[in-house]
């Protein structure tokens, strides 16, 4: 048995929709999508400098993501928080 370990489905959880499913994680400027509301930001300490964090809802499925603008790290950008 093998396990997709792919950006793309790294975290799900059944109650997704499908365009939360969609949305290509741990990668730097995929695109969320138009049901994801705009929350607050944060700045957090990282290595390099200080990033800013985004928290997005999806208005449809309630989802909670996190989006890392982080232009050193290819592998920040959208995370489901929880």
């Amino acid at each position: 048995m093998t396990q997709d370990t792919s950006p793309q489905t790294a975290v799900k959880t059944r109650e997704m929709c499908e365009s939360c499913a969609g949305v290509q994680q741990n990668w730097r400027r995929a695109p969320g999508h138009p049901e994801l509301v705009q929350g607050d930001n944060r700045k957090e300490p990282r290595p390099h400098g200080t990033v800013t964090v985004t928290r997005y809802v999806c208005d449809r499925c309630s989802t909670v993501w996190d989006y890392e603008n982080n232009k050193v790290n290819l592998h920040a950008g959208w995370s489901v928080v929880g």
